[in-house]
């Protein structure tokens, strides 16, 4: 069935309230399913596994980590302060739950609603084809900023349930303020969301390639999982600084004092560019796109 064509002269431009409609009605679709429930869930128990893992293991005099120090950035430090709890969650997630998590709302935001038969609908109404792609993609990275919160917001209640809250010692060996720790932890989490903008960007394009929602989906996962093995291989070094995940983690450097910031603007100033990039193709592929579903 073909999608109507509008009579020339009659075609609304849609108001900015209808805008804000959409991108409301686009939030309580995405955070209603039950799919995007169990990746919450999921998220805020990594946290909650971390830091029973190690109060049994602190219980008995031993060190978090173990003698060696192993285990994620700062784990040794969550016996001191409870806060350290919100930056080890963070680090443990950000390599693979987080960007995944991000891969399956981003992979399935067009190629779910072609999946659906609801696509051409959608299309229907006065949006138009940038505007309902900005407002998949503005949905998408509201997704980030909470995904990454419920993250830290664990973390944080489980850290000053099990562990005592206080000053913090930085990896520079500084001490700071429980308060100057806490506003750290926020921006860490700003950082951290600002950091799978790529990701998001890059499950959108893969989105807008197929009709399957599943298919896409696998794809971006796919897509994550080879660039992470791809940054771990020496042999690749020249071009590791150009992969979307080569600096996710140096948000540790915001628990220095004072802060190294140059790792922290590649990361930004990376995942800007691949935004800018995935998002002009998935443009460039929607609007010209036969919608048949």
């Amino acid at each position: 069935m073909p999608i109507p064509v509008p009579v020339p002269g009659s075609v609304r431009v849609p108001s900015p309230l209808w805008t804000l409609g959409l991108f409301r009605d686009e939030l309580v679709t995405t955070f209603r399913r039950w799919r995007t429930i169990a990746l919450l869930g999921v998220l805020a128990a990594v946290p909650i596994l971390i830091g029973v893992a190690v109060k049994v293991e602190t219980s008995g005099g031993s060190s978090a980590g173990g003698s060696g120090g192993e285990g994620p950035a700062f784990i040794a430090q969550i016996t001191n302060s409870g806060l350290f709890l919100v930056f080890t969650g963070l680090a443990a997630t950000l390599p693979f739950f987080l960007p995944m998590a991000i891969g399956v709302i981003a992979g399935d935001a067009i190629a779910g609603e072609a999946n659906a038969g609801t696509l051409r609908y959608l299309l229907v109404a006065p949006a138009g084809r940038t505007r309902l792609l900005l407002t998949k993609y503005a949905t998408t990275m509201t997704f980030c900023l909470v995904a990454t919160l419920v993250v830290a917001v664990s973390a944080f209640a489980v850290g000053a349930l099990l562990f005592p809250l206080g000053e913090l010692t930085t990896i520079s060996g500084t001490r700071i303020t429980f308060a100057e720790g806490l506003g750290r932890a926020l921006l860490i989490a700003l950082v951290v969301a600002a950091s799978l903008t790529g990701v998001a960007a890059l499950g959108l394009f893969v989105s807008t390639l197929t009709n399957s929602g599943i298919a896409a989906m696998a794809t971006t996962v796919g897509l994550l999982i080879t660039v992470q093995i791809l940054d771990q291989i020496p042999q690749l070094h020249a071009l590791q600084p150009y992969f979307f995940s080569h600096y996710w983690l140096s948000f540790a450097d915001l628990m220095r004092d004072p802060v190294y910031w140059d790792e922290l603007v590649r990361n930004l100033g990376l995942q800007a560019l691949y935004a800018a990039v995935f998002g002009t193709a998935a443009w460039a592929r929607f609007t010209t796109k036969d919608i048949t579903a």
